[in-house]
């Protein structure tokens, strides 16, 4: 039996639909007309969500399905609510660009955690990763999304209330395509399409005829972001020098006709209106310039999304939202759950960043508000910690307090499986630089060269490695040796290969130069062996879980990484072996012994391939 029920003949359609999805991933907590505690739902007013218990009846208050989905999880977790949240979209962004295109069934899966946390709605950042009809090198080894799996995604999520928003590119961020030659007549740059030409808008309206048949919702986000070339590649060689702002606006102008046509209202990053208008073209800056003829020509029909995954502070949340207004623009709030660049979500500074700017959306009455999770650099993040942070961040958005941890900890618990403090504690296996003090990045130290050490050297030179080594090593004993879930066995057997990793490479130094050849031989001969072990160990755990959530394409940049600190690992046994000196080891040696830092490095290949 299960612990919740509801009567399906008082509820309508729309709602019986959700709780059967719910109920086939929850079956042990929500059964249809079974036996258990009874869920009573009622309307109320739009964003209200209360639970009001009475005897074997659990009453769910909302304005909306997805209010009724979450008041549903606050039963599972068996909290008190009287809550509300001012913004009618509370969404996510999901990157299905930088390597891992997720799969169908883990989509679906997240879909319905969203829908129990509160969230109405879910964009996909694809640049080109779907397949565009007539057009083959769109999304060519990449996992690309087919219309058939997103059309089956769209119908999923409005299900559960969530509106499935489509997010492209429609002007930079395309180096994957524009590296073939095929694309040479709409580069303008290696990432920027060329204005102007004839092809690029046929190209376009491509994209955009494939989203409209794609997915029900007639928002897309078109993106726009970051173009700080446009204009300053074959379209300069071609047509010469033009203000960048104009060449934005009339592209924009001209995209926007096109989604007009197509029955779509368009959301674009405005990153490049405040980039472009100062003069160092850095984006947060509040003495920005825009003018007078520019702001008259941006569309007025456009959404604005400002994206700020970085300021700490209320005031400029603010001020910043207020410069859009200026614009004579309503904007949509992008924050960000840290995912990127990281194997692990950082709950640190997501909370730093999150916490001031849903303060300043409230204050200000910012209506849309949804959270970005990026992949930068390889989309190696194990996604089930992001949860963690979804979790968090819509009881935020709820109002409730970022220290009550009792209440965040039992709604992870009842909607994930999983111990909140855990999770959020897991994300200091990366550390934040301050004070000129390099940050310290998981994979900076994985996937370092064993034979330069150019990153070991580093941390050891600015004293923080052999506190970090600790740190990593308190955070293994949490974790323990029973069975645990896929993303925790991925961290796991993550921190089991960086602690002796970094051990090693210290004691290599110091045997190298006391020229110990007992100490070098068993380093050879004992610990890289261990250490090649604990490496594969780990790379059975990510691949394991990387096909859990994701299509097997990009998987390979990874596995080539690893293989490449493997292979580097073998290569310093043999030279250990071998009666001659170690270049490499004798310039780290110069290095340390003159006190200079030296530079953190990160894998050298592209950050999306």
């Amino acid at each position: 039996m299960a612990q919740f029920f509801w009567k399906s003949e008082s509820c309508s359609d729309e709602l019986n639909s959700a709780l059967r999805i719910v109920s086939g991933f929850y079956g042990d907590r929500i059964a249809e007309n079974s036996g258990g505690q009874e869920l009573e739902f009622r309307k109320a007013e739009s964003n209200v969500v209360k639970i009001t218990r009475n005897g074997s009846v659990c009453r769910i208050e909302a304005g909306s399905l997805s209010g009724w989905l979450r008041g549903v999880s606050h039963a599972f977790a068996g909290v008190d609510a009287d809550e509300s949240a001012p913004f009618e979209t509370l969404g996510i962004m999901l990157d299905c660009s930088r390597n891992k295109v997720f799969s169908l069934s883990y989509l679906k899966e997240m879909l319905v955690r969203l829908s129990l946390m509160g969230y109405n709605m879910a964009m996909l950042y694809t640049e080109d990763t779907y397949a565009l009809p007539g057009e083959p090198f769109f999304g060519y080894m990449r996992g690309a999304f087919t219309v058939e799996e997103l059309k089956e995604a769209d119908a999923f999520a409005g299900q559960l209330g969530i509106e499935l928003i489509g997010c492209i590119q429609t002007l930079g961020h395309l180096e994957q395509i524009l590296a073939y030659g095929e694309y040479g007549k709409v580069r303008d740059t290696a990432s920027v399409l060329m204005v102007d030409e004839p092809e690029t808008y046929k190209l376009i309206e491509k994209m955009i005829l494939f989203w409209k048949e794609a997915l029900s919702s007639r928002r897309l986000h078109i993106g726009m972001d970051e173009t700080h070339d446009l204009g300053r590649g074959r379209f300069l060689d071609h047509n010469g020098y033009e203000s960048a702002f104009e060449l934005f606006n009339r592209h924009l102008g001209r995209v926007n006709r096109l989604c007009q046509e197509n029955g779509f209202r368009p959301v674009i990053w405005s990153d490049m209106y405040f980039r472009l208008g100062n003069k160092t073209q850095t984006y947060y800056d509040l003495h920005t310039n825009i003018p007078q003829e520019v702001r008259a020509r941006i569309p007025r029909n456009v959404q604005l999304c400002y994206w700020d995954y970085y300021n700490t502070d209320t005031d400029f949340y603010e001020k910043f939202i207020g410069l859009h207004r200026d614009l004579g623009f309503e904007p949509v709030m992008g924050s960000g759950v840290w995912t990127w660049s990281r194997f692990w979500y950082d709950h640190v500074q997501t909370a730093r960043t999150v916490v001031p700017c849903i303060q300043a959306c409230r204050r200000t009455g910012l209506k849309e508000l949804f959270f970005t999770m990026w992949g930068d650099n390889g989309g190696y993040c194990a996604y089930d910690s992001s949860f963690a942070g979804l979790e968090f961040a819509s009881g935020l958005a709820f109002g409730h307090d970022a220290e009550d941890t009792a209440f965040f900890t039992a709604r992870f618990r009842a909607v994930c499986g999983e111990d909140f403090g855990l999770f959020t504690e897991l994300g200091k296996i990366a550390v934040p630089g301050i004070r000129g003090v390099p940050e310290i990045r998981t994979e900076y130290l994985l996937w370092d060269d064993p034979l330069l050490g150019i990153n070991h050297l580093s941390y050891r030179t600015s004293g923080q490695l052999d506190a970090y080594r600790k740190s990593l090593a308190g955070l293994l004993e949490k974790l323990g040796t029973a069975e645990l879930s896929p993303a925790l066995r991925v961290v796991r057997s993550l921190i089991r290969f960086l602690v002796p990793r970094m051990e090693f490479q210290v004691a290599l130094l110091d045997a190298y130069r006391e020229s110990d050849a007992a100490a070098l031989r068993m380093l050879a001969d004992v610990e890289i062996p261990k250490l090649t072990a604990l490496l594969d160990e780990f790379c059975e755990e990510f691949r394991a879980d990387w096909l859990r959530c994701a299509k097997p394409f990009g998987l390979e940049v990874i596995q080539e990484r690893n293989a490449g600190v493997r292979a580097r690992l073998l290569e310093l046994r043999r030279r250990l072996q071998e009666p001659a000196p170690i270049p490499e080891l004798d310039a780290q040696l110069r290095a340390l012994d003159a006190g200079c830092r030296t530079p953190i490095r990160c894998y050298s290949g592209s950050i999306h391939r």
